[in-house]
């Protein structure tokens, strides 16, 4: 059965899986192999680079595809399924120039720049906001890194954490405190300019090839244009949720993906002397796979239907953010239960390090920590229902 064909609407939907699938069973094949190492996958950035993949997000009067939430969610999904870490990755890239593309909320000038450099080039660029004394700025601490007037521009000095795929970036998004006051801006920064550093210090044992480690940034001196977002300057779509972050369910529901594929074919595969046949015919066996397939409907049925509202009723978009919020919440918990539940028919045999499933369980363990966290969901919809 193809896992896609209930949620692809067009024929358009259906390249877009089929292109996202097949740099899926190419990092599939690579993925244990960068695990064991403990290594980067640049040539995974290498492969999305060439296929153009990273431009899928951009307006299409400047080169790109501008796919919808929609079919974001469905070719990380896909991805996913090859290799998570690759996927949560460049969904970073995907999802922040998604929302640019919508909102058009920079100079025009400097996102046409941007976007030509990523078409021609195939630039990679990510946000960073996070800092190690701040941690999620969803949780709204103020950024101590800081950017200075100077008479050229800006000057902007201070250190980054969890900076996804730091070691491949051409760009970053860094969020600074402004001068002495306590607003916060947004400054476009090149990585190959003097003063910006990247210090590997991502050492966990799931989502190794994210590589987000620390982004330094030294007295790194920026043009005045280099300010492309700040608080005191409201703009068009700012105050719509971010719904683009949905990539991130769609990513960790393609590793209980993978891991359902695998607990499948060893179910129909194994076969003990113990018995007269594949332990797929084993009831206990069939109701654990009937419980995957079950949690699984549930979760990518909240996560393709909320996604297909954000596009096909933007006057909705505004009150939608509790939605979007449970979306996270229900998928990632359900990935995670799905893994475990695959992992109980495999049995003893997937925690061997040579078995994909042990990878699948802690790369699936790290979406409870990625935005927005499980306790911020419950609070937002105790609010809304206290109100």
């Amino acid at each position: 059965m193809n896992l896609y064909e209930p949620y692809i609407q067009n024929e358009r939907q259906r390249k877009l899986v089929e292109r996202a699938g097949k740099l899926a069973d190419v990092f599939s094949e690579r993925g244990e192999e960068f695990d064991r190492e403990d290594r980067f996958p640049y040539e995974n950035f290498h492969d999305l680079r060439k296929s153009g993949y990273g431009t899928l997000s951009l307006p299409e009067e400047y080169g790109g595809e501008e796919i919808s939430l929609y079919e974001l969610v469905m070719i990380q999904e896909r991805l996913a399924t090859g290799d998570a870490a690759t996927a949560l990755s460049i969904g970073w890239h995907l999802g922040g120039l998604m929302e640019l593309t919508e909102t058009r909320a920079w100079d025009e000038q400097i996102f046409q720049d941007l976007c030509e450099e990523i078409v021609e080039n195939n630039a990679l660029i990510n946000r960073a906001a996070t800092e190690p004394a701040t941690g999620s700025p969803t949780r709204g601490g103020l950024p101590q890194t800081k950017a200075v007037k100077t008479e050229e521009g800006w000057k902007v000095t201070g250190r980054k954490s969890f900076t996804s795929m730091a070691r491949v970036l051409d760009y970053s998004l860094v969020s600074a405190v402004i001068g002495d006051t306590e607003e916060k801006g947004f400054f476009l920064v090149n990585h190959h300019v003097e003063g910006v550093s990247i210090e590997e210090t991502w050492d966990t044992i799931s989502m190794k090839g994210t590589g987000s480690d620390d982004l330094v940034l030294t007295d790194v001196h920026l043009p005045d244009s280099s300010l492309v977002e700040r608080d005191s300057i409201p703009t068009e779509g700012n105050d719509l949720p971010k719904a683009w972050l949905l990539h991130i369910p769609a990513c960790y529901i393609g590793v209980a993906i993978a891991a359902r594929n695998y607990a499948i074919q060893f179910a129909k595969d194994y076969s003990p002397n113990s018995l007269p046949g594949p332990i797929k015919d084993v009831p206990e066996v069939q109701r654990k796979i009937g419980e995957i397939e079950l949690e699984l409907f549930k979760a990518r049925q909240i996560l393709y239907s909320v996604a297909d509202k954000w596009v096909k009723e933007p006057d909705k978009r505004r009150d939608m953010a509790a939605e979007l919020a449970s979306v996270k919440h229900v998928v990632t918990n359900s990935a995670f239960q799905v893994v475990d539940t695959a992992m109980r028919v495999v049995g003893a045999k997937s925690l061997f390090r040579s078995n994909p499933m042990q990878r699948y369980y802690r790369d699936v363990r790290a979406g409870l920590h990625n935005p927005p966290m499980d306790d911020m969901v419950i609070g937002m919809l105790a609010k809304n229902a206290l109100k």
